[in-house]
């Protein structure tokens, strides 16, 4: 029966693509007999609860083979009806070009980008095991279950599959099973053009099992998904040897990857397989095999849900826990743990974080995360907590090496599972390092949180490479991507706070390395708004002063200069300007005023500052690299000193 399954996915997954004129029928043809085996028999699933937290997930890494994952959704049941199949990446359909983790229940992630979602993968086994280490006890184990994923050569050759495999191998993540494709072809040819390395000896160098297998052996699928589940210690790469196209004229040839098979191709295909020449068949055995599995799947389900609801008359507190975490609820009083800090001293925001970040993760053991081994810099290391090792995954702290881009995508991969409130922390200049996976954070509307330090050419002495100047704009482009830039102490408190109760998108902020005043005027309400007056003239203003992050503080002894020589200035703080922009017209008004000449200040490049101070304001920027010297001389010669900054208005304005 297998096989006839794995010859129906075939035909569905190349039906898909031949009537969009558009998709990837390779893979899907060359994989079939591994997704076959996997849904059928080795996954724990129930199509009618997509969401049971117990059930084992499946990364398709690959994700351009998607005709695959959405014949094997339809086929087991999930609610993804034959038309959407049939409407393969058109306009307004579940079924898009690659897999979107919103679109349709078992999607776990979106995946597309090469070597994401086997970084996902890993991110989905570790939360796996902190999981269990936190709610399991001695006969009521809730949380067990095994993270699968397919994927191929090139979610091999890129290098965050490198830095995830690596630290899964580090941290013994023996229930993350890998199907590798291995056909030995891309899309410009033979892997041989580039990638000739040696893939097994590699894993087996990362700590993982290693199985070779033949992948159209449904047999073969099996012992080795069995072998792989007995080495608790390890992951596993089961390098399945395939070829691309199984079953077709293209077979082997590196055209069949991206591009439909044509009538010929298609109808040789279809007799090959013994299937009709009939679009979008699906033979009544196989309907009815998978009928009669849905009712032992769900079973299977009622089951654990029974074992469950025992555990939690056992454990009545971890029930309540259990229920708030995994509605993403906070408690209600968690504004009260924040640290308060009076108007006359000063810190640097990167500080504050750290004991902002120990104050919250003593009430929410939710709370996780770690640095690219950063943590005395950044200081994002949970005090009183222990490290998550592969033989102890009861602690708070992951040390994720010096891995940004793994680092990212395993931080998505935890939030997608469920259980975890996650950040990950680096210097701001190597947010470039991570921008994929805050890009993919930010399309799935993960509430992942990032720390980033040294946010500004204040960083000083270690010079322009580790100057942030770009950074920030580069971050504020990307959709739903909240970046906070908090002014002081106060705001920075108030940065994890929203960052914690938001839900739908990821936050970063952006903290310095030199101290900074703590100011007042100051205001929570404000602060949640995006933007908000800080310092108001009395009498009325002459201009408008907008700043973020340490040059909040500047522009307020700026404006007290101004007032000096007879202009008042208004002191607008804006710690998120995509919040503030996404408020009423009314709201913004009252901040900005409607006929007052507007200046902003920010140390990194002016582009994006002109949609809030038109043609005509003033934006004092950094639209260059930095230079290696004190921060003290970088503030003189850049123009961020009071004098400075008033100069330029004064000239700019002509007053």
């Amino acid at each position: 029966m297998i096989s006839t399954v794995a010859n129906t996915i075939r035909g569905l997954a190349a039906d898909m693509v031949e009537k969009a004129n558009s998709g990837h029928p390779g893979m899907p043809l060359g994989t079939a007999d591994i997704a076959a085996v996997l849904y059928a028999e080795a996954l724990k699933h129930d199509p009618t609860d997509p969401e049971w937290p117990d059930r084992d997930r499946f990364v398709l890494s690959a994700g351009h083979g998607s005709a695959l994952l959405y014949s094997l959704l339809h086929l087991t049941g999930y609610p993804l009806p034959m038309e959407e199949l049939k409407r393969f990446r058109q306009l307004n359909s579940k079924t898009a070009g690659h897999p979107e983790y919103w679109e349709i229940p078992g999607i776990e992630t979106t995946t597309g980008p090469l070597g994401q979602g086997i970084a996902n993968a890993v991110g989905m086994a570790l939360a796996e095991r902190m999981l269990a280490a936190r709610f399991n006890r001695p006969g009521h184990e809730i949380i067990d279950h095994y993270t699968y994923v397919i994927a191929g050569d090139g979610c091999l050759m890129e290098g965050v599959s490198a830095e995830a495999c690596s630290l899964a191998g580090d941290l013994k993540l023996g229930k993350l099973i890998v199907f590798y494709d291995d056909n030995e072809i891309t899309i410009e040819g033979s892997t041989d053009l580039a990638f000739k390395e040696d893939v097994v000896k590699r894993f087996e160098a990362y700590g993982w099992q290693v199985l070779r297998i033949d992948g159209h052996d449904p047999e073969q699928i099996r012992k080795a998904i069995a072998e792989a589940k007995t080495d608790l210690d390890r992951p596993s790469l089961i390098v399945a040897k395939t070829e691309i196209g199984y079953g077709s004229p293209l077979a082997n040839n590196p055209n069949v990857h991206g591009a439909p098979l044509g009538k010929e191709n298609l109808a040789a295909l279809k007799n090959k397989l013994g299937l009709p020449d009939e679009e979008f068949y699906i033979p009544a055995e196989v309907a009815t095999f998978f009928q009669e599995k849905q009712a032992a799947w769900a079973k299977r389900r009622r089951d654990w849900e029974n074992r469950f609801e025992a555990w939690a008359v056992a454990y009545p507190d971890l029930k309540a826990d259990w229920d708030r975490i995994m509605r993403r609820e906070l408690p209600a009083d968690l504004e009260s743990v924040l640290p308060k800090y009076e108007t006359g001293t000063s810190f640097a925001t990167r500080e504050i974080g750290g004991k902002v970040l120990n104050a919250l993760a003593a009430k929410l053991p939710e709370l996780v995360g770690g640095s690219a081994d950063l943590a005395p810099s950044t200081k994002t290391y949970i005090n009183g907590a222990d490290d998550v090792t592969g033989d102890d995954f009861s602690g708070k702290n992951l040390r994720f090496g010096v891995r940004e881009h793994g680092m990212g995508a395993i931080l998505n991969g935890m939030i997608l599972h469920g259980g975890f409130r996650v950040y990950g922390s680096t210097f701001f200049v190597f947010s470039d390092y991570m921008r994929p996976t805050i890009r993919l954070a930010a399309l799935m509307k993960q509430p992942v949180i990032y720390v980033f330090t040294h946010d500004s050419f204040y960083v000083g002495e270690d010079g322009p490479t580790h100057q942030p100047v770009e950074h920030a704009e580069a971050l504020r482009v990307i959709p739903g991507l909240h970046t906070i830039r908090p002014a002081d102490a106060n705001e920075t408190a108030w940065a994890w706070l929203v960052a914690l109760q938001r839900t739908d998108g990821p936050t970063a902020l952006l903290l310095t390395r030199q101290g900074v005043p703590t100011l007042a005027g100051t205001n929570l309400d404000g602060f949640k708004r995006g933007g908000y007056v800080i310092s108001e003239p009395e009498g009325g203003a002459d201009l408008v002063i907008i700043a973020t992050g340490s040059e909040v503080a500047l522009a307020l002894d700026a404006a007290e200069k101004l007032a000096a020589q007879g202009k008042k200035a208004r002191v607008v703080s804006m710690p998120c300007r995509e919040v503030f922009m996404a408020q009423d017209e009314a709201y913004i008004n009252s901040v900005l005023g409607t006929d007052l000449p507007r200046v902003a200040i920010e140390a990194g490049v002016s582009s994006g500052w002109y949609q809030l101070i038109g043609p005509a304001g003033l934006a004092i920027s950094l639209d260059r690299f930095g230079a290696s010297a004190p921060a003290g001389d970088l503030k003189k010669l850049f123009g961020f000193t009071p004098d400075a900054v008033v100069e330029q208005i004064k000239t700019h304005f002509s007053w």
